[in-house]
């Protein structure tokens, strides 16, 4: 079966699907000519599926997903420069939740909607993990205490930079100050022996920060949990997570108590040019 099949009579010849292709395994030979894969190039494909996503007739098939199969552009549902600036502006790390639980669903939908993030080589690594019980989470929260713990006696300097006195204090207090009271916490991990696996789950999880709104929900990354998912040996075999993984990125996430009113001012952006 080929890689790749193309509707002759569908074809304009255009050569837009040999310009798009970002490994260049399509080839035009003639300027007339139906453009045909390389040599090879079923070993080089990467599966991004630009070649089906650039012909605007709808005339070349991948093998991995039909030109029928992919939902078309919706120009009009595109936003402008102005409704994406202030969409941006707009966007709050939130740190006070409601005490609700969100759906499993709408969390699998907010998910789904950040899996079209890009990755290196389109290896999309990304594995996901929502820790959804509120007492499994106050469980590996006490990890996290703990490893502060380990910080404050072993590496102070360090601790005293990320104020963990104060956060182990409120811990202790029965203050949730490491993960704000937020009801879920989602990871992003993936395979520490693939070199995308890193770039790839923080991209991802940018994402799904910038999604969650538009779902009703508010996100806050959640470094100190993430810190000590990554260095600390207790709450690593606690989280279970498959062999040779690692966490990279998490975010908490639940239903917002309040609403944000105005566009916070920040710094202008330091711009060089070369």
């Amino acid at each position: 079966m080929s890689l790749i099949a193309i509707d002759e009579e569908k074809c304009k010849k255009d050569g837009i699907c040999t310009r798009v292709c970002p490994v260049g395994i399509i080839e035009q030979v003639e300027e007339d000519a139906v453009p045909r894969m390389v040599q090879e190039g079923e070993e080089l494909c990467i599966a991004c599926g630009h070649c089906v996503a650039a012909c605007p007739h709808g005339a070349l098939d991948h093998y991995r997903m039909k030109s029928a199969e992919c939902t078309p552009v919706e120009p009009e549902k595109l936003p402008g420069p102005d409704t994406v600036e202030h969409f941006l502006r707009s966007r709050r790390s939130v740190r006070t939740y409601k005490d609700r639980t969100v759906e499993k669903d709408r969390i699998e939908n907010l998910i789904q909607s950040a899996s079209h993030a890009p990755s290196g080589h389109n290896r999309q690594p990304v594995h996901w993990h929502v820790i959804h019980n509120r007492d499994r989470l106050d469980a590996l929260i006490s990890h996290v205490a703990d490893w502060m713990r380990y910080m404050i006696a072993e590496q102070p300097e360090a601790a005293r930079m990320m104020n963990m006195e104060r956060v182990v204090a409120a811990h202790e207090a029965g203050i949730d100050t490491i993960c704000r009271g937020a009801p879920h916490v989602i990871l992003a991990h993936g395979l520490k022996q693939d070199q995308t696996s890193h770039a790839a789950c923080i991209i991802a999880m940018a994402h799904l920060d910038l999604a969650a709104p538009s779902f009703g929900l508010g996100t806050c990354w959640a470094g100190f949990f993430n810190a000590a998912a990554m260095f600390w040996p207790p709450m690593k075999e606690d989280l279970a997570l498959p062999g040779g993984h690692e966490t990279y990125a998490a975010m908490m996430v639940g239903y917002p108590k309040y609403r944000y009113h105005r566009l916070p001012l920040r710094k202008t952006p330091e711009i060089s040019w070369s």
